[in-house]
């Protein structure tokens, strides 16, 4: 299983004149009445969809910010230029700060990640894992299991380092038109509302998370018509949905 339809550029992904509700698509029986219940829990919130003023300002504006810093400092050429120095704890840093302005990781994780790079050694464990996993040739599962791999073996002090929202939250902010974010419990809480069978395990792995792009995949048909333009957009629509923000 590869990323699906989401590895088109983002410019391809045009704006909806109207957000009014569609029907979803023919699915059966329970499915098709929960995806259509979910929707207008999303646009209860926000009646503009993806385009919504609130919407973008609540969920969207500082994921893509993120990006764009990512994309500035750490792009491919970049990033590929400073890893050729051996620049490893610069690529950290750099790293660290990008995420450092964003509510994906926990404080805990933000720190224990701190602590795991401050070494030249976890710095560079770091920096080369996670290179490879955004633009290395081996295959999607292959790449995903390797990086969770080199996070479990970063220095520790207390905090295990090995989370699932540290095992995504990079490559979400890298490549949002390819990875997406994933934060257990309101995941877990949104795939049963949603009626997706999402089988989740505590230990990050390719499985799983290929699992979870499904999962994606299948709300991005659902809401296709709302002309999400990333899965920047589809995490934050699983996120409304498993949420106590938005009970």
């Amino acid at each position: 299983m590869g990323f699906g339809s989401f590895g088109k550029p983002v410019s391809m992904w045009a704006k909806s004149a109207s957000v009014a509700e569609r029907p979803v698509a023919t699915r059966s029986g329970a499915r098709m009445l929960s995806a259509r219940r979910c929707r207008r829990t999303f646009l209860k919130f926000f009646p503009g969809g993806f385009y919504d003023a609130t919407y973008v300002d609540w969920e969207r504006d500082y994921k893509w910010e993120a990006h764009e810093r990512w994309r500035d400092i750490l792009g491919r050429t970049r990033f590929s230029n400073l890893l050729g120095a051996g620049a490893f704890l610069e690529i950290a840093s750099r790293a660290v700060k990008i995420e450092s302005r964003t509510n994906l990781l926990f404080s805990f994780e933000k720190m224990a990640l701190r602590d795991a790079v401050k070494s030249e050694a976890g710095a560079k464990a770091f920096a080369e894992g996670l290179f490879a996993f955004l633009y290395g040739r081996a295959g999607d599962r292959r790449r995903f299991d390797d990086w969770c791999a080199v996070i479990g073996t970063l220095p520790r002090k207390q905090t295990r380092v090995l989370t699932w929202p540290m095992a995504t939250a990079f490559g979400f902010i890298a490549q949002p038109d390819r990875h997406i974010f994933l934060k257990p419990n309101v995941t877990r809480r949104a795939a049963e509302i949603y009626g997706f069978p999402f089988h989740y395990e505590s230990r990050p792995s390719w499985s799983v998370y290929a699992n979870y792009l499904a999962f994606a995949e299948t709300v991005q048909a659902d809401v296709s018509d709302l002309h999400p333009r990333d899965l920047i957009d589809i995490q934050s629509f699983i996120w409304v949905l498993g949420s106590d923000e938005y009970e």
